[in-house]
C-alpha cells in the first residue's frame, strides 16, 4: 500500500517517462524486424525482376521461332502452285506421284527452316494420296475442335497443341485455313514447331518456366516432366488458369509462391499463347531463413517482457482512471451532483478535482450542444444533397464509354452495315442524357431512354437479347429520379448476357402500382444468374459504408435511391445461376417521402 500510494504522488509525466525508459529496448527490435523486412522485399523485388526480364526475353524469342512457321502459313495459303496441286482432279495413282514429284515447296521449308518440323495440309480431294505432306482429313480429324476452328476464322492463323498423325506425338503447332477455287473444297494447313528449338530457349532459366496454349496446356518447359500436361494437373494455382499476364502470389504444389506471366499473340492469329515464370518463397529465402527464425525468438521474447512491463505499469493508472470513468457514466445518465475523491498528488488527482468544477459547468454547455447539434443536422443535410449530384453524375460517362466501345468493336467486325442506325440511336441517347439535370424526370422519359439503349445493345447482340418493356396504366407521368433503370438493365446484359454460353437472354422490365399508391419497379432476365456466395458478398457491399474508388453501378443506384427516398428504399436482389436474377425497387407516392411504407 505504501509503494501505491508513492506511485500516485509521482507526477503523470514522470510514470510515462519510466515506463518508456523500461521499454527502450522495443525500438531496437522493431528496428530489427523492419530491416529484416525490408531484406526480404529486397529479395522478393530482385527476384520479380529477375523473373520479369527472363520471362520477357523467353517471349520475344518464342515470338521469333513462331513467326517462321506464320511467315510459312500465309506464303503457303497464297502459293498459287500448291492450289493448283489441290484443286485438281487425278486419274491415277502415278499422276499424283508425279505432281508430288513436281511440287517440292513443303519439302524445302521443313529442310530450310529449323523452326519446322513438319507440314502437312488437309484436302478433301479424294483423288490425291496420303503423302503425310498432303492428306485427306480423317472422320476423327473433322471431328477436331482445332479443324473446325480453323475452317470458322476465314483465314486467321490459330496456335494449339496438335498431335501428328505420323508419330502420334503433341507439337505446338499452326493452323490455317486455305481457300481453294472450288466451293466447300477449303482445305486446312497444319505446321509444327520444333520443339526441341522452344525447350532449348527455356533451359536455361533458373526459374520454373512454361509456355502454354490457350487451354492452359504446356507446350514447352524447362523441366521434361511437364511437356504435354495440362496446368491444372500439376496443382497450380486458380490465377496462373485464368490470368492472361501480371504479377502476383499464387499457391503451386502447396507452395506460396511468385508468378509472372507474359502474354503472346501473334499477328493474325485468333488465339495466342502464354509464358508463365514460377519460383518458389521458399527458394529465395533458404539461405537467410535461419537468421530470421533467431531473430524471431529473440524479438518475441524481448516483446513478452515489455508488455508485462508495460501492463504492470499501465494497470496502476487505470485503476485510478477507472473510477474516474463511472463517475463521467453517472454524469452522462444526467446526474449532476456526482462527486469525485481520489487519493493522489499527481496529474490523476488534480483532474479529479477539477472534473468536480467541470460537472458544475455542464449544465451550460448542454444548451450549446443543441446547438451545435442543430448546425450539424443541416450541415449532413447539405453533404446528402452534394453526395446526391456526385453519385448521378458518375452514370453517364461510364455507361457512353460502354456504347461507344460496342458500336466500335460491331463496326469493326460488321463493316458499315448498320452503322448509322446504331449512331442515330446513340445521338438520341446522348441528347437524352445531356439534358437531364439534378432534378426529377417522367417515368416515360426514363423509359425512353431505357429503350434507346436497349436498342443500341441489341445491335451488338442481335438475336442474343430480347426485351420486354411493361408500364402500368397512367405511371408515364410518375416523378422519378433519372438515370436508376438503364444501369441495372445493363447490368442484366453485362452478368446475365455476357456470362450466359449459349442461347437468346430476355430482360424484361415491368412498372406497376404499390399498394401505397407509389411505383414498383422489377428488372428481370434469364441470363448466367449470379452464384449464391457472389450474391451474398454483392448484398453485403450495398450495405457497407461509401468507400471512395470503390463503387459499382448497383451501389451508386442503391445509394441514390436510399438518399432520395430513405434508408428501406433501396435495392432488392434475388438470383440462382444459371436461371438469372430479379432486381426490384419502389418509388412511393410522389417521389419522395423519406417515411417510406412496408409494401415499398
Amino acid at each position: 500500500m505504501n509503494f501505491v500510494r508513492l506511485f500516485n504522488d509521482i507526477k503523470l509525466r514522470n510514470k510515462l517517462s519510466l515506463t518508456f525508459i523500461t521499454v527502450a529496448v522495443i525500438p531496437l527490435l522493431v528496428s530489427g524486424v523492419f530491416f529484416t523486412g525490408k531484406l526480404r522485399d529486397i529479395m522478393i523485388r530482385d527476384a520479380f525482376k529477375q523473373a520479369a526480364d527472363n520471362v520477357e526475353r523467353v517471349r520475344k524469342r518464342t515470338e521469333e521461332v513462331i513467326k517462321v512457321p506464320l511467315d510459312i502459313s500465309y506464303q503457303l495459303s497464297n502459293d498459287s502452285r500448291m492450289k493448283s496441286v489441290v484443286n485438281r482432279s487425278y486419274d491415277s495413282y502415278i499422276e499424283v506421284i508425279q505432281t508430288y514429284r513436281q511440287y517440292t515447296d513443303i519439302r524445302d521449308y521443313v529442310r530450310l527452316y529449323e523452326e519446322v518440323s513438319a507440314i502437312r495440309l488437309y484436302t478433301p480431294n479424294p483423288t490425291m494420296l496420303n503423302n503425310w505432306e498432303f492428306m485427306q482429313p480423317s472422320a476423327e480429324t473433322a471431328r477436331a475442335e482445332w479443324y473446325k476452328a480453323a475452317l470458322d476464322k476465314k483465314g486467321l492463323a490459330g496456335w494449339g497443341f496438335i498431335q501428328d498423325e505420323r508419330d502420334q506425338k503433341y507439337y505446338l503447332s499452326i493452323v490455317r485455313k486455305i481457300s481453294l477455287d472450288a466451293p466447300g473444297e477449303d482445305s486446312v494447313l497444319v505446321i509444327n514447331v520444333n520443339t526441341a528449338l522452344l525447350d532449348s530457349t527455356l533451359s536455361q532459366e533458373p526459374f520454373l518456366t512454361m509456355i502454354v496454349d490457350d487451354h492452359n496446356r504446356i507446350v514447352a518447359a524447362n523441366r521434361p516432366n511437364l511437356y504435354g500436361k495440362n496446368l491444372a494437373e500439376v496443382h497450380a494455382d486458380h490465377s496462373m488458369l485464368t490470368q492472361s499476364e501480371g504479377s502476383f502470389d499464387a499457391v503451386m504444389d502447396g507452395k506460396a509462391s511468385k508468378v509472372v506471366i507474359a502474354r503472346l499473340i501473334p499477328p493474325s492469329s485468333w488465339n495466342g499463347l502464354r509464358v508463365i515464370s514460377v519460383f518458389a518463397e521458399s527458394d529465395i529465402f533458404r539461405d537467410v531463413n535461419g537468421v530470421i527464425r533467431l531473430a524471431a525468438l529473440v524479438i518475441g521474447g524481448c516483446l513478452i517482457i515489455a508488455v508485462l512491463l508495460v501492463q504492470a505499469s499501465a494497470s496502476l493508472i487505470t485503476r485510478r482512471l477507472l473510477r474516474l470513468s463511472k463517475h463521467m457514466s453517472k454524469v452522462g445518465t444526467g446526474s449532476w451532483d456526482a462527486y469525485l475523491d481520489l487519493d493522489g498528488k499527481d496529474e490523476i488527482g488534480q483532474l479529479s478535482h477539477r472534473f468536480n468544477a467541470l460537472v458544475g459547468r455542464l449544465g451550460q454547455l448542454m444548451g450549446e450542444v443543441e446547438e451545435t447539434n442543430r448546425q450539424k443536422r443541416m450541415l449532413e443535410q447539405r453533404q446528402s444533397e452534394i453526395k446526391f449530384k456526385m453519385l448521378a453524375s458518375q452514370i453517364n460517362p461510364h455507361f457512353l464509354f460502354n456504347t461507344l466501345e460496342s458500336i466500335r468493336m460491331e463496326a469493326h467486325l460488321r463493316g458499315e452495315e448498320g452503322i448509322a442506325q446504331a449512331i442515330w440511336q446513340l445521338s438520341a441517347l446522348i441528347r437524352s442524357s445531356l439534358e437531364v439535370g439534378n432534378g426529377k424526370i417522367p417515368l416515360s422519359k426514363e423509359i425512353d431512354m431505357v429503350r434507346c439503349y436497349l436498342e443500341l445493345q441489341k445491335f451488338r447482340y442481335e438475336d442474343r437479347l430480347q426485351y420486354k418493356l411493361e408500364i402500368g396504366p397512367g405511371l408515364g407521368e410518375v416523378e422519378v429520379l433519372p438515370l436508376i433503370i438503364q444501369p441495372l438493365v445493363e447490368n442484366s446484359i453485362v452478368h446475365g448476357l455476357d456470362q450466359k454460353e449459349d442461347g437468346p437472354t430476355s430482360i424484361a422490365i415491368r412498372m406497376n402500382p404499390s399498394e401505397d399508391g407509389g411505383v414498383l419497379v422489377e428488372i428481370s432476365d434469364d441470363g448466367a444468374g449470379i452464384t449464391p456466395e457472389k450474391l451474398e458478398s454483392l448484398q453485403r457491399k450495398l450495405q457497407e459504408p461509401e468507400e471512395a474508388g470503390q463503387r459499382i453501378g448497383l451501389r451508386n443506384v442503391h445509394d441514390r435511391l436510399r438518399l432520395t427516398y430513405g434508408e428501406s428504399s433501396g435495392l432488392s436482389m434475388e438470383s440462382q445461376e444459371g436461371k438469372g436474377t430479379r432486381i426490384t425497387f419502389c418509388i412511393p407516392k410522389e417521389g419522395g417521402s423519406h417515411v417510406l411504407r412496408d409494401d415499398c
